[in-house]
């Protein structure tokens, strides 16, 4: 039963991975690839991928083998700086604060880039290379307000880690100057 509250949810696409690694798509009957779960993905529809034997979900690591495929493809997102980088954070006071602002960054890059493509719809070549002449003040306003927010999210994630650590001092008996 559905609470109220909460609205109706939307139809959540169910795959299943079986021990041979073959993944099912329940809503089609099919056996399906990782570069369709990524079609999926691309398209913005909902789903789960859940283990046909035990029902856990592995949505997570099937995300992150097709990020594994696209990085060794010919044309990776990340260094391997920003890859040692990322795993450093593991374990660290920062660990928690990492993954929520990636995800906020990311959603204001694809807010941008939305932002920029609706302008761009139907332009020429020619019409592309004025309306950047033009639209300059503009896309700087959009990068302003992105290196604006991603500035606010560290400096709340800096706050929140100050809070943290006097919090823990303050658990010993330490009380900062």
């Amino acid at each position: 039963m559905q609470s109220r509250k909460s609205g109706p949810k939307p139809e959540q696409r169910v795959i299943k991975k079986y021990p041979n690694r073959r993944l099912y798509d329940t809503e089609t009957s099919t056996y399906i690839t990782l570069a369709e779960v990524k079609q999926l993905v691309m398209t913005k529809a909902s789903f789960v991928v859940r283990d046909a034997k035990t029902g856990d979900d592995l949505t997570r690591s099937i995300l992150l083998q097709i990020i594994l495929e696209e990085e060794a493809g010919g044309a990776p997102m990340f260094t391997e700086q920003a890859l040692a980088s990322i795993i450093r954070f593991y374990g660290q006071a920062m660990h928690g604060y990492m993954g929520p602002y990636l995800e906020k960054n990311i959603q204001a890059m694809t807010e941008m880039q939305a932002q920029l493509a609706e302008k761009a719809e139907g332009l020429t070549p020619e019409m592309w290379a004025k309306f950047m002449t033009l639209q300059s003040p503009v896309l700087q306003g959009m990068m302003g307000s992105y290196v604006e927010q991603s500035k606010g999210m560290f400096l709340q994630m800096q706050e929140q880690m100050k809070k943290n650590t006097e919090q823990v001092l303050g658990a010993f008996g330490i009380k900062r100057p």
